[in-house]
């Protein structure tokens, strides 16, 4: 009787043991899963919280890279219409007519953060017209556009440093100079090209200052297009050229 009492005992101390073993169980794996799960929330809460105070850095960079490069591009066209003022004052009119239907894109057109290609484009053949009038017949521009180019957008103001810096370093009152640009689709990526001749003096100077626009134009194509681009900048002491082609994705 005594055993068979103690065998209930046994029995039922164990079948009590192993309910508070489950019991025990299912709250350590309810509590673990409610641990992962707060702290899935609040590393998805911290991912947000990032994720916003980047794109408002960003933004904010954005907004003074592009506060720096309008009154970069202002300062050099005036200088240029300037130049003009003493040696060919019809030009210079020409060149502030010029200049107003460059401002309306600068103003109004880069409001955003993307425009059209083809306006882009136009605004480059505007600078060029106004270039043209201040350096020599003698030295080389070739434009060389795809025909019915298809439009896309681009950020604004993106492809102009690169045509100033061969402006500014690519051309010589003295020596043959010249500046191809060329703006072509291929494989559905916007191809864009300058090449221009190199000066030994100025190029070494490009090399070691390539100015405040370009230095902008790399942040920005860094900040908005990341893996998107790519930017290869050429020096050939051979053929006395220095050139750069960008390459973006759609």
């Amino acid at each position: 009787m005594e055993k068979a009492y103690t065998a209930a005992g046994q029995k039922f101390w164990a079948s009590d043991h192993w309910d508070t073993t489950i019991v025990i169980t299912i709250s350590v794996v309810f509590i673990t899963l409610s641990y992962i799960s707060a702290v899935a929330k609040k590393m998805h809460r911290n991912q947000l919280a990032y994720e916003t105070s980047e794109r408002e850095r960003i933004s904010a960079e954005l907004s003074f890279l592009k506060a720096q490069i309008n009154p970069h591009f202002f300062f050099n066209t005036l200088h240029t219409i300037y130049a003009l003022m003493d040696t060919d004052q019809p030009a210079a009119k020409n060149s502030i007519y010029n200049l107003s239907h460059m401002m309306r894109y600068v103003l109004y057109d880069t409001r955003n953060d993307r425009t059209s290609l083809l306006k882009e484009i136009d605004f480059i053949e505007d600078y060029i017209a106004l270039m043209k009038v201040r350096i020599s017949p003698e030295v080389q521009i070739i434009v060389d556009k795809q025909a019915n180019m298809p439009d896309l957008e681009i950020v604004p103001m993106l492809l102009l440093p690169f045509i100033e810096n061969a402006f500014k370093h690519g051309i010589s009152a003295i020596q043959p100079s010249y500046i191809f640009i060329g703006i072509s689709m291929e494989d559905n990526n916007l191809k864009f090209e300058v090449r221009n001749s190199l000066f030994e003096d100025l190029g070494k100077q490009l090399d070691e200052d390539p100015g405040i626009g370009i230095a902008n134009t790399k942040r920005r194509l860094d900040l908005l297009y990341a893996e998107k681009y790519s930017l290869e900048i050429d020096r050939d002491e051979n053929a006395k050229e220095h050139s750069i082609t960008l390459t973006i994705s759609k």
